[in-house]
């Protein structure tokens, strides 16, 4: 054996005994794992969590000892929920809430037309649910009869009325009635020049030429006017209407469209957009006076909620989304009027905003054209709600990088088409959390329209704590937790909703 084997034999070491266990690792699966990695592996964490567990033992389980242990379940009156009579201390009065439910949801709508409100909500189920399923074909058609055909169906059936005419005479009446006012400012400046001694010349003549002028439009608009008075002396005017205002409109629609060069296509799309408004107004009959007609004043309840909550909802995109690309524009006038306009309507409360629209609103309309009492709140909650999601839509066009554009300008996309198809969606996904969220601040503050005298499911909510018949001592908490539990399911269906479309359509970006 050389020198060099017998120094490697006497360096090498055997182990002659079993190497001890190690102790096995620490379980970080399973509620075990849960609880020592996520809730107790720091002092601070065990601090909080200890917190949280005393939170929730003094808050929830008081909320269902309340809700649900203690609670009333049936009864005729409020002798069924007073603690004397059912031997033990009482909960949620339940019963109160049976008994006021058509109130919660109709308010003082008419009990035999009742059936107009649950139609309504049928079809805009059956209108919405499609919308928010992704697989399900026919996306665009379904948002056609949403936004645009529905609204006018639903008004409809909830206001009731009929037509006693169509475009021709709405638009002859239009017109004629901002003529009128223009005639009427001209006359009463000319008046004015006569009993000033200053300007009261330049003023007369002001008050003339704008007088010539109403006379000169008049004499443009007889063609019109003469059209709406031979139709409105016929024996069907709302159907002779009907047919001259798809006649013009279609011809024109296909004229635009480039006539027979581009196809019969936009002909034959115009004319079934009117076989199918011809369908309603048969069906509704509308030519005929329609449905009787319920007063905004009679709405209440989760009713008025869904109307003003989502009616500014859909209203406010459209107005958020414009002022927006405003605020952007590289047009001076275009910039500083939205600049101007949500400063404004953001510099104020929506009570004050409410009240403006409710009360004053009436004092710039033309004369004899009256609003009514919910439209008004339905505009000014349209135009503040635009204001605040212009500017989250505009965080999310800064967030588009300008290459971008630059890239669609160099494939020769114009300056409409690189917003809509390129810019405009990436933006509106960046703020999808954004949207939402002022979507449901939208949703909960609609409960303040029952300062202007509009009853929503709160103001209907107070209005049956007056009834003696159901006054205990635990119906104000049982009225207020059932309305809590409505608003928390819209609010989070939103919220959860929100999170599932922020998902899917950010799937590039999923580690």
């Amino acid at each position: 054996m050389s020198d060099i084997t017998r120094d490697i034999a006497a360096a090498s070491f055997v182990r002659q005994e079993l190497v001890p266990e190690r102790p096995a690792p620490i379980k970080t699966t399973g509620l075990v794992g849960f609880l020592r990695t996520k809730l107790f592996n720091s002092p601070t964490n065990i601090l909080i969590t200890i917190a949280s567990l005393l939170l929730l033992w003094f808050i929830v389980v008081p909320a269902l000892k309340f809700l649900l242990v203690d609670a009333v379940w049936s009864g005729t009156d409020r002798n069924a929920c007073l603690a004397e009579n059912a031997g033990h201390a009482v909960g949620a009065c339940w019963p109160f809430v049976q008994a006021k439910l058509s109130q919660f949801i109709y308010g003082f709508y008419p009990e035999p037309e009742r059936w107009r409100v649950n139609l309504t909500f049928i079809l805009a189920a059956i209108l919405l649910l499609p919308l928010l399923i992704p697989r399900l074909p026919a996306k665009g058609l379904n948002s056609w009869l949403f936004f645009l055909a529905f609204p006018v169906v639903a008004f409809f059936l909830l206001h009731g009325g009929g037509l006693e005419g169509f475009g021709i005479s709405w638009t002859a009446g239009l017109l004629s009635g901002f003529n009128d006012s223009i005639g009427e400012g001209g006359r009463k400046l000319a008046a004015a020049g006569e009993t000033t001694a200053v300007i009261g010349p330049l003023l007369w003549l002001l008050g003339k030429l704008i007088s010539l002028l109403s006379t000169i439009i008049s004499w443009l608009l007889w063609p019109l006017t003469w059209l709406r008075d031979q139709i409105q002396t016929s024996s069907r005017p709302v159907w002779f209407d009907f047919a001259a205002t798809a006649a013009i409109v279609s011809i024109l629609l296909f004229w635009l469209g480039g006539g027979t060069r581009a196809g019969w296509r936009p002909l034959i799309i115009g004319l079934a957009i009117f076989a199918g408004i011809g369908i309603v107004i048969a069906v509704m009959g509308l030519e005929r006076g329609g449905l009787p007609v319920v007063d905004t004043r009679l709405w209440g309840g989760l009713l008025v909620t869904l109307v003003v909550s989502v009616t500014g909802i859909v209203a406010s995109m459209p107005v958020g989304i414009a002022l927006a690309l405003g605020r952007r524009s590289t047009i001076p006038l275009i910039r500083i009027f939205s600049i101007a306009f949500i400063e404004f309507w953001r510099g104020v409360p929506l009570i004050t905003v409410l009240f403006f629209a409710t009360y004053m609103l009436p004092l710039f309309v033309p004369t004899g054209f009256t609003i009514d009492g919910l439209m008004r709140a339905l505009i000014g909650i349209a135009l503040f709600a635009g204001a605040y999601q212009a500017e989250v839509v505009r965080g999310g066009l800064q967030a588009i990088p300008r290459g971008q554009g630059e890239a669609a300008s160099a494939l020769g996309l114009s300056w409409s088409k690189t917003t809509a198809l390129i810019v405009m969606p990436q933006a509106l996904r960046h703020v999808i959390p954004g949207l939402v969220n002022s979507f449901i601040a939208l949703f909960k503050d609609t409960s303040l329209v029952s300062i202007v005298a509009l009853f929503d499911l709160l103001g209907s909510l107070r209005a049956s704590f007056s009834d003696p018949v159901w006054s205990t001592p635990t119906t104000l908490f049982t009225g207020f937790a059932f309305a809590g539990l409505i608003y928390f399911i819209f609010c989070f269906g939103m919220s959860r909703y929100s999170l599932f479309v922020e998902n899917r359509l950010n799937a590039h970006q999923r580690n």
